[in-house]
This record gives C-alpha cells, structure tokens and sequence, in this order.
C-alpha cells in the first residue's frame, strides 16, 4: 500500500515513517522514544500483536484509538498499512506522535514508534502511551 509523508505543524515536528522504506524513523540519541524496530534496551519496546486479516486489525486499532480520545490520543489517519496517532497532555499541551505500520514482511506483527517532539526525557511517557494501546487493544473485541 501506498504512504503517505504526514508532515506536522509547529515546534519539534515529528519525522515520520519513510516513503522509500516504509521504515519508522528511528529514535535520536534522547530517552524520548519508544520503536519496535530499535535493538537498543533504552529505545526498543516489543511490537503489537494480532491474528486474523491485517485490514480487520487495523480497524480494532483505529476503534481502540478513537475510544482513547478523552484520554488525549487523537486518530490522525489510518491508511493502508500506517496509522498515525498524536498524543496531547492535558496540562502543558506537550504533543507526542505514535505511529503503527503492519509489517509486511511478518504477519500478525505491528510494529510501533512514539516519540516525544520536544524536549529530551519524557519520564517514560511514550513507552507507557504504547503499554496502554497494548493493553485497549488486547482486551477489545475483534
């Protein structure tokens, strides 16, 4: 499937999945960022999971997501194998941007990037953004 470069406004816009590779960005040298696809301990978090077709998948993700909506996550897109996710705090406004890429070379996995746009420690913020989708999506029905 075809992607699409997101671009965001404002400070610390985020750099997201490649159009050539179809790779997620990797993480900068900053405790900042979460991606299943990193091999290092401080960055690297293990990828979602899913059986049956990739289309049904990402459509329980993209509900789980929308359901998450008063909790700050805001659906930016799903399409194709890419969903794109922001993350708002309540009380200063900071942005965290979340991405999924069904892998297309290993079925059932999905893998996942989160990272903060500003600043350099998040206080493990983004790695507890990815464990909360983990946890709505395992529980929600197909």
């Amino acid at each position: 499937a075809a992607s699409v470069m997101l671009t965001a406004c404002g400070a610390g816009s985020p750099m997201l999945r490649s159009q050539v590779t179809g790779e997620l960005a990797p993480c900068s040298s900053a405790p900042h960022c979460v991606n299943s696809q990193a091999s290092d301990e401080r960055h690297g978090i293990a990828p979602l999971r899913y059986t049956g077709s990739p289309v049904a998948a990402r459509e329980k993700l993209a509900r789980v997501l929308k359901r998450m909506e008063s909790r700050g996550y805001q659906l930016v897109t799903s399409e194709g194998d890419y969903v794109y996710v922001t993350f708002t705090t309540g009380l200063m406004g900071y942005v965290d941007d979340i991405e999924f890429v069904f892998s297309q070379r290993e079925p059932g996995v999905i893998h996942v990037r989160s990272s903060s746009r500003i600043g350099y420690s998040d206080g493990g913020a983004n790695r507890n953004h990815i464990e909360e989708v983990r946890t709505a999506y395992t529980v929600a029905k197909s």
